[in-house]
C-alpha cells in the first residue's frame, strides 16, 4: 500500500511538473512576438527626421519663389583699382575674392548699409567698357559730408550735391572706368506725389 501511494505522489508530481513547464512555454512563446512587435515599431522613429530633412529640402528660397534681384555685375579693366574705389573710398566690404596667378579678377562686395551687393569683374583687353543707359545709385543721409570726404581723399565729383526738380538731392561722379554714379539722399520726398508732379513738369519743359 505505501508503494501504491509513493507512485501516485510521484505521477501527481510529474503532471505537475508537465503543467508548469507548458505554462512557462506558453509564457514564452506569448513573450517572443511581443518583442518582435517591439522591434517592428522602433524603426518608426526614422521618418520624424526625414520629414524634417524634406520640409528643409522644399523650403522656398527668399522671395516666396518669385524672381529677385541679386547683384550688379561692373566690368573693369582693373580689379584691383576698382577695389580701391568701391571698398576703400565708398566703403563696401569685400565678402568674395577669386584670383588668378595672384591677381584679383574677381570681387563681391556687400553695402556698408543695406543688403545690395556689386561684383567687380575683369573685362577683356578688347571689351569696351561703355555703360551709357546704366547708372548705379547709392543713397546716403549725410551726403554732403559723404561727398566732401572723397574730394578731401583726392577723388575728383563731377556735380556736388544739389536739389533736382524732383526732390531729391544728388551728386555725381564717375568711378576709374567711367561707370557713372549717383550718390543721393531723398528725404522726406520718398514716396511724396509732388516729386512725379516735379518730374512732369521738367519732361514738359
Amino acid at each position: 500500500m505505501a508503494k501504491k501511494a509513493t507512485k501516485k505522489a510521484a505521477k501527481k508530481a510529474k503532471a505537475r511538473g508537465a503543467v508548469k513547464s507548458s505554462k512557462s512555454a506558453v509564457k514564452a512563446k506569448t513573450a517572443r512576438p511581443a518583442k518582435a512587435v517591439a522591434k517592428k515599431l522602433s524603426p518608426k522613429k526614422a521618418p520624424a527626421k526625414a520629414v524634417q530633412k524634406t520640409a528643409r529640402a522644399t523650403a522656398l528660397p527668399a522671395g516666396d519663389g518669385k524672381l529677385t534681384f541679386n547683384h550688379a555685375m561692373i566690368y573693369v579693366k582693373d580689379v584691383n583699382r576698382a577695389l580701391g574705389f568701391y571698398r576703400d573710398l565708398l566703403g563696401f566690404k569685400l565678402i568674395e575674392d577669386f584670383r588668378y596667378d595672384g591677381v584679383p579678377v574677381y570681387a563681391r562686395l556687400r553695402a556698408p548699409g543695406g543688403d545690395g551687393t556689386i561684383a567687380l569683374h575683369q573685362a577683356s583687353a578688347s571689351a569696351s567698357l561703355v555703360s551709357e543707359g546704366v547708372r548705379l545709385y547709392f543713397e546716403i543721409a549725410n551726403l554732403d559730408d559723404f561727398c566732401r570726404s572723397l574730394i578731401r581723399k583726392g577723388f575728383y565729383i563731377t556735380q556736388m550735391p544739389r536739389m533736382m526738380e524732383w526732390g531729391w538731392r544728388h551728386a555725381y561722379l564717375n568711378d576709374p572706368d567711367g561707370h557713372e554714379i549717383s550718390l543721393y539722399w531723398a528725404g522726406e520726398m520718398r514716396w511724396k506725389k509732388s516729386v512725379m508732379q516735379a518730374a512732369k513738369a521738367v519732361a514738359k519743359g
